[in-house]
Order: structure tokens, then C-alpha cells, then sequence
């Protein structure tokens, strides 16, 4: 069963959060982190990774903070379900 996931926002400068598995990338412009509740998306500027513990899921993020986003997974369909849309 996968862990509740909190995130913490303080003035759209430090983002602190767990349930993380991953960070996918990471750029002064955007952050990619896989969690258990799915791919999270944190877009700003001179983004910096302040705390980061995989082994008990926890991350930070400090840096302007414009948006937070999660990712629809993607379906896979064969090439006759991408023709139909």
C-alpha cells in the first residue's frame, strides 16, 4: 500500500514533500520526480535540490516556484486505437 504523499508549498520558494521513488531530472528550470502517486512536474526558476533521502522518499526544493504539476500516465494503444484518436 503506498504511503500518503504531502506536500508543503512556503511562498512559492521551498517545496518539501515525500513519497518520492525517483527524481527523473533535474535543471534550474524544471524538476521531474517520480512519486507514488505518479510523475510530479515542478516548473520555476534557479530551481536547487536542498534535501534528498530516496531511501526514506523525502525531497526539497528551494528556488522560485511557478507550478506544480502531475502527469496523466500514458495509455498505450496499438497503431489502430492511435488512428481512431
Amino acid at each position: 500500500m503506498a504511503q500518503t504523499q504531502k506536500l508543503t508549498l512556503e511562498d512559492r520558494n521551498r517545496l518539501t514533500m515525500n513519497a518520492v521513488t525517483e527524481v527523473v531530472s533535474f535543471e534550474e528550470s524544471t524538476v521531474v520526480l517520480q512519486t507514488e502517486l505518479g510523475t510530479l512536474v515542478v516548473q520555476g526558476r534557479e530551481l536547487k535540490l536542498k534535501t534528498l533521502s530516496l531511501e526514506g522518499g523525502q525531497v526539497a526544493v528551494d528556488g522560485e516556484i511557478t507550478a506544480l504539476v502531475y502527469e496523466e500516465p500514458r495509455v498505450r494503444r496499438g497503431w489502430w486505437g492511435r488512428l481512431q484518436g
